[in-house]
């Protein structure tokens, strides 16, 4: 088998709050394989999405390994990690998270024009017409629907095909009619970049969807992963 694209070797996360040092992650150990799908469930609190937020250097280990397409994760400053993301990754949050100020074309051609592709309005464009969008290009978040703002997200998100994709409660703030168009557009993005996809989800038809399930619960990998 081939080395995993993601990979997490008895890794902790602890952070310092109000009311001390809470540790959220206990010792983590997980692999993931190119253009596999896996779902991470379980429940409130269970520390999914921090897991998540690790595999996408978006919080730094407190001890032990994470490492994505070969690199180390944990050896990285913030600006190597924010280079790491922009060149390799897409990540979707359940708050959408566009810039207001910017139309849909200008949040989807963001992350372009950062790698420093000097054809990201074309391609952001392309993508917009991917998720059924391209008629809102020049509007703004405020002016579109919630469904709209996550098919905005999803479309930025995949733009620079990146090789990992990664994907916080992407159905979490929408009704049913548009989770269902989500998900398939979601796997649709998976299929057609040749992504590897890891999502947090409460939503059963979702994680069904997902290659593999791993639960969680109270920050540990619960009675191993399930297929």
């Amino acid at each position: 088998m081939s080395d995993p694209v993601l990979s997490l070797t008895d890794a902790t996360l602890a952070l310092d709050g109000n009311a001390g040092r809470v540790e959220i992650l206990h010792g983590i150990t997980l692999d993931v394989q190119s253009g596999e799908s896996v779902g991470l469930v379980g429940p409130s609190g269970s520390g999914k999405s921090s897991l998540l937020m690790l595999m996408g250097g978006l919080e730094q280990a407190t001890s032990g390994h994470v490492t994505a397409l070969g690199q180390d994760l944990t050896a990285m400053d913030e600006d190597q990690l924010a280079r790491f993301r922009r060149d390799t990754m897409g990540i979707v949050f359940q708050s959408f998270h566009l810039i207001p100020t910017m139309t849909a074309l200008e949040n989807v051609a963001t992350p372009l024009e950062l790698a420093g592709h000097r054809d990201a309005f074309d391609r952001a464009l392309e993508e917009l017409k991917t998720v059924g969008l391209e008629a809102r290009a020049d509007h703004y978040p405020s002016q579109m629907s919630g469904g709209e703002q996550q098919r905005v997200a999803l479309a930025r998100a995949s733009a620079p095909r990146p090789k990992i994709l990664l994907a916080d409660e992407p159905t979490g703030n929408l009704d049913e009619a548009n989770g269902a168009a989500i998900i398939e557009m979601l796997f649709g993005l998976r299929d057609r970049h040749g992504s590897t996809l890891v999502l947090v989800t409460h939503a059963p038809e979702l994680a069904q969807r997902c290659d593999r399930v791993v639960r969680l619960r109270d920050g540990r990998i619960d009675g191993g992963d399930m297929a």
